[in-house]
């Protein structure tokens, strides 16, 4: 079976506090059961931290996995220490965002993720982590 690391950067823990017009109105918990039951033929991990090198360290860890999916929070417009972590990885890293990026303030429009990671689902709330999944799922030949 096909291991598959999920992390969630800063304030993910937050969720259904978020304001529910760009984060949406499901908690970190729910989505990741949204995940493991759409995906079954899939193992998880998951990880959430508002610490910048904890989520490095797990990065670090992600070797012994098939594919990564990512949502890095506000450290996807600062972050270039997780963005050097991420371009160490050989596998599938997938960036994945609640809000749309690109329709939000200026400073949010800035990614430093982008170029290192595979794909960039965004905008979708929860149903941006489920077309995570499913380009995963093609890339490894899962159909």
């Amino acid at each position: 079976m096909k291991k598959i690391l999920v992390i969630n950067g800063p304030n993910l823990n937050m969720l259904k506090v978020r304001d529910a017009k760009n984060y949406g109105n499901q908690t970190l918990a729910e989505i990741e059961n949204l995940i493991k039951n759409r995906f079954k033929e899939f193992n998880f991990e998951f990880f959430q931290s508002n610490h910048e090198g904890y989520i490095i360290d797990k990065i670090h860890e992600a070797f012994k996995f098939d594919a990564l999916v990512i949502n890095p929070g506000a450290f996807t417009h600062t972050s270039i220490a997780i963005r050097d972590a991420l371009e160490l990885l050989p596998i599938i890293k997938v960036e994945v965002h609640l809000s749309n990026l690109k329709a939000r303030e200026e400073f949010r429009r800035v990614n430093v993720i982008s170029d290192v990671v595979d794909n960039s689902f965004m905008g979708k709330h929860s149903e941006s982590y489920l077309e995570a999944m499913e380009f995963i799922r093609k890339k490894l030949k899962l159909l």
